[in-house]
């Protein structure tokens, strides 16, 4: 049913509730893509079709009800593998869990409570600490553009199941740029949100000040529809966003007239652009200018994260690793980055939080005379899976900087940030530019996003998704 799979989360969800089709023809139709589809992908790690099932013969009994029917009701979804779905063993991309979940997280239940049917996780490397989705116990994930590259991470499962038209959204997380970087390898439209926007109920916080779990989708409304419902913390959370409205009617209003500053400066010393990602870069802002924004060049020099990024780093997988059923389960190279993270004691990891505030600051700052900044989202094309391959904790960091440079700055000062498409590039892979945006400033950056993708949109599902 090719017209399912290329329906996005407003279309499934529109098409359910007018009765066109109904939630458990829709979650039967992505279940039997993410069964021909997966195999050479790589892209789901745990199926839970028979609960999926029962679960949409729910909605469809609540709408026959006449009850009132949630944003989300009879859209498929699937989860990140490090987020708690009830019953299911939260693997963190690895074999060190064995006990199943006794209750969904907090981002899971409020999408159920909005009418969307979990169908399954997706694969992620062991406690998503590179941005390649590659592991020892999940292989290789595959970019449905081309099967030889890689899909970015760590939130590459969820990429590709939305990519190649699996499902309509899927949810990932974002410690250092694990929702831009696939998004941008795969095509997708990602929005980081602001420190504190999502919770991380029912824990205090994702690897300390750094990460957050979010939407991966196929257009920017979608990804709004989602984080209308999943946004919002909780008194347990450790992190708290400020005020911001409907991110729908934000999605759906015009901007305005915006100051855009464009760079192509890497805030990692060393690392460069790749020559596409600098065209897309100047062609978007050109295309801004057309559309009667300010837009300047801006000379940035970008603070050195170091000392905020690498003891949270440290300290978030540290903690899982403790939080493990069987640590001795754990990869080797997760192993070695546990005891290299020796030295980060809890007074470290305040002392690095403390920093990231001081980042904050410096950010907004470097912000002060325009709405929004335009980057480049990575610095490579996306490189041949097996990039991890026979690599420790320091090598692997190493052959990440590409992946990171532009997005991991942007997690330690907390703003929003998106990664957009920009269509397909000569080698066949996906382009994509980050946007921006000051603290609080995701509205801003949807509407700006659903400007550019109404006057130039993107393709929306991947060969391998045919």
């Amino acid at each position: 049913m090719s017209e399912l799979r290329d329906a996005g989360v407003s279309q499934t969800a529109r098409a359910v509730a007018a009765g066109d089709v109904t939630a458990r023809e829709v979650v039967d139709a992505a279940l039997a893509r993410i069964e021909s589809q997966n195999p050479p992908l790589n892209a789901i790690s745990q199926l839970i079709a028979d609960r999926a099932r029962a679960e949409a013969e729910d909605r469809d009994a609540h709408q026959e009800s006449g009850a009132d029917l949630g944003p989300l009701h009879g859209v498929p979804v699937v989860i990140k593998e490090e987020i708690a779905v009830e019953g299911l063993v939260t693997t963190f991309g690895g074999e060190a869990n064995s006990v199943p979940a006794a209750a969904d997280a907090e981002v899971v239940r409020r999408l159920r409570a909005a009418g969307a049917v979990i169908v399954a996780t997706t694969t992620m490397p062991e406690f998503g600490a590179f941005p390649y989705t590659e592991s020892a116990s999940r292989g290789f994930t595959h970019n449905p553009w081309d099967p030889s590259r890689t899909p970015g991470g760590s939130s590459g499962g969820t990429a590709v199941a939305v990519a190649s038209g699996m499902v309509p959204v899927g949810i990932g997380g974002d410690g250092g740029g694990s929702i831009r970087i696939p998004s941008a390898c795969c095509g997708l439209f990602g929005l980081k949100p602001q420190r504190g926007r999502v919770t991380s109920a029912p824990n205090e916080h994702l690897w300390f000040a750094l990460g957050t779990a979010g939407p991966l989708a196929r257009s920017v409304l979608d990804s709004a529809m989602v984080y209308d419902v999943i946004r919002g913390t909780l008194p347990s959370d450790r992190f708290h966003g400020g005020e911001t409205g409907s991110f729908v009617a934000a999605a759906e209003r015009e901007p305005g007239r915006l100051r855009i500053g464009w760079s192509t400066t890497s805030p990692l010393l060393g690392v460069r652009p790749d020559p596409l990602h600098v065209r897309a870069v100047e062609e978007t802002a050109d295309l801004l200018t057309g559309l009667g924004h300010d837009v300047r060049h801006l000379d940035l020099k970008y603070p050195d994260v170091t000392a905020a990024f690498v003891p949270q780093f440290f300290g978030g997988i540290r903690a899982e690793a403790d939080a493990m059923d069987h640590y001795e389960r754990l990869e080797r190279r997760t192993r070695e980055t546990y005891r290299l993270g020796s030295w980060v004691r809890p007074r470290v990891l305040e002392w690095a939080i403390a920093q990231s505030e001081k980042v904050a600051a410096k950010a907004e700052q470097m912000l002060a005379d325009v709405d929004v900044l335009l980057t480049p989202t990575i610095a490579h094309r996306p490189p041949q899976i097996g990039i991890l391959d026979n690599r420790g904790t320091v090598a692997s960091s190493l052959v990440s900087q590409p992946a990171i440079a532009y997005c991991a700055f942007w997690n330690v000062a907390g703003n929003p940030a998106a990664a957009v498409p920009c269509g397909l590039a000569e080698d066949g892979l996906p382009l994509s530019v980050q946007l921006v945006g000051h603290a609080d400033g995701e509205p801003t950056l949807l509407s700006l996003a659903a400007q550019i993708e109404a006057v130039r949109p993107w393709p929306t599902i991947a060969p391998g998704g045919q």
